[in-house]
């Protein structure tokens, strides 16, 4: 790895560091719900699309996914599967690198209302727990193994209660 991607990389991080509330819940409950998130997302589309080979899929995109979740430029969505209750998982690949996504995700993601509760971020891939305008959901980032700078973004939304 280049001094110039762990650079990027360890900025990432600190960037989803900084921006995770301090506190964090230890209940079995939540340790369960992000599993199943987890695990949801890993069952989802093929990660292995490039973006010369995605085709996108029309908007809104239907299920339990906001309208108004942001997506940064240069970014494809290909695939959505509405999981019924458990909500709908929204897969793209995006020509722009991991950081980059990373920083969309905890800045302009947020400032439309999708707060981070809370996340982790690896040297190739992150992941969050968020909330916000009636949703609920997950996100995961990761480099793409398949297509050298690109990034697979996973987005699943449920309908909050109440």
């Amino acid at each position: 790895m280049t001094a110039l991607r762990r650079v990027g990389a360890l900025v990432g991080a600190a960037v989803l560091l900084a921006t995770l509330p301090a506190c964090g819940s230890d209940s079995a409950s939540d340790k369960n719900k992000e599993k199943a998130g987890e695990a949801q997302l890993e069952k989802a589309a093929d990660r292995n699309v490039c973006a010369a080979d995605a085709k996108p899929v029309a908007t809104p995109y239907g299920g339990q996914f906001p309208d108004g979740w942001p997506f940064p430029q240069g970014t494809t969505v290909y695939d959505v599967e509405d999981r019924g209750d458990q909500g709908t998982i929204v897969t793209a690949i995006s020509t722009a690198p991991f950081t980059s996504i990373l920083h969309f995700l905890n800045h302009e993601v947020v400032a439309a209302g999708f707060e981070v509760e809370s996340g982790e971020t690896e040297e190739h891939d992150a992941e969050a727990d968020w909330q916000g305008n009636g949703h609920r959901g997950r996100w995961a980032i990761r480099e793409s193994a398949q297509c050298p700078g690109e990034t697979v973004v996973q987005v699943l939304a449920a309908t909050s209660a109440g």
